[in-house]
């Protein structure tokens, strides 16, 4: 029996994909007047990415969402293709130290956004296929981790170590629930995090990081700085905040805001009211996410509602904890609320998604 749209997850993106616009000109509109000389130049780049991801959505949401069942090893192939093409000079262009942005114009289209949903169909797809021997180690588990390997391999490459952890943590969870044996989790976990602190001990700025996350104060100019100006603005924030457009730390003391700090800039100007709009609507969205996945009796749509609706959150996560100091800076946007064209495509696309899945089954 097919239903109609899940209204509940329509509004709730929509309403946090408005409310990131207008977050975004409060954050940007002086960096954006001193570097453009125009207050609206981050607000209406996005607002275009937020239309035409709008009609990406809906459009999504009109596809059967088995096709992507048909096509996910063409899907994962493509992703590596990009993946790869990336880090060769002249085709990739480097930002912030990242060679992870194929370059046009004054645009950006980062490929290992993209690397999340082909990954998470292509997982979906291997947990369906093989949900027999998904109990055997060697011929279920380690072939998959195989592919996930790879990618992580082409992501830390650029290097975009927030993105391939935000990838490498959603399909562990995604091949958790298929019913693999929690002990084998518990081994791979004390491998991951030995090879974490390995690739952290090869990065010099990797451990600058580790230093300003336990003791920002110990270059407060420097590596602790934009952690440091993220608390200044959260401290004051208070109950309802300094007022909306009324930030102090945007005037240039927290660098780009409207990127992935932009949730500091919320909680200074709205306070806790803020806070909890956001955490609300990000549950609200995961609880639908999940209530759609349990809902479908087909195996793949659950695997993949599954995999978007903790992508979605895990990233959220990762981003919040690191602009309250929880963390180290990893360089994780905040779905549907930091400018970044790539990300709110992809974002309104995993949506799209959802809600065929929800209206299909």
């Amino acid at each position: 029996m097919k239903r109609g749209l899940n209204k509940t997850l329509l509004i709730a993106v929509l309403g946090i994909a408005i409310f990131g616009l207008l977050m975004i000109y409060s954050a940007s509109f002086v960096w954006s007047e001193f570097k453009f000389h125009n207050p609206y130049h981050f607000v209406i780049m996005q607002g275009i990415f937020f239309l035409v991801g709008l009609v990406l959505m809906f459009a999504l949401a009109k596809i059967d969402y088995h096709m992507y069942y048909k096509y996910a090893n063409v899907i994962l192939i493509i992703c590596a293709i990009l993946l790869m093409l990336v880090l060769i000079p002249g085709i990739g262009s480097v930002r912030n130290g990242s060679r992870s942005w194929f370059g046009i114009g004054s645009l950006g289209i980062q490929p290992s956004e993209f690397a999340k949903v082909g990954l998470i169909i292509y997982v979906s797809k291997y947990l369906t296929n093989n949900a027999k021997i998904m109990k055997s180690i060697k011929k279920g588990v380690l072939p998959i981790l195989g592919v996930i390997g790879l990618f992580f391999l082409l992501i830390m490459l650029e290097p975009d170590f927030g993105s391939a952890m935000v990838i490498v943590l959603t399909l562990v969870v995604l091949i958790f629930v298929s019913g693999v044996d929690i002990s084998f989790f518990l081994k791979i976990g004390l491998f991951g995090l030995l090879g974490i602190v390995g690739i952290i001990i090869a990065a010099p700025y990797r451990m600058k990081r580790i230093v300003s996350f336990l003791n920002p104060w110990s270059d407060p100019l420097g590596s602790g700085y934009q952690i440091l100006q993220s608390l200044y603005a959260i401290g004051p924030g208070g109950l309802i905040g300094q007022g909306l457009f009324n930030s102090r730390q945007k005037y240039f003391y927290l660098p780009e805001p409207q990127t992935d700090f932009i949730f500091s800039i919320i909680s200074e100007e709205l306070g806790f009211l803020g806070v909890l709009i956001v955490t609300s609507l990000f549950f609200l969205i995961f609880y639908e996410g999940i209530s759609i996945s349990l809902k479908t009796k087909d195996l793949f749509g659950k695997y993949l509602a599954f995999g978007i609706s903790f992508g979605l959150i895990i990233q959220a996560s990762l981003n919040l904890m690191v602009v309250v100091g929880l963390i180290p800076v990893t360089g994780v946007t905040l779905p549907f609320l930091s400018y970044g064209g790539s990300s709110l495509l992809v974002s309104m696309a995993m949506i799209g998604i959802l809600l065929n899945i929800s209206k299909s089954n």
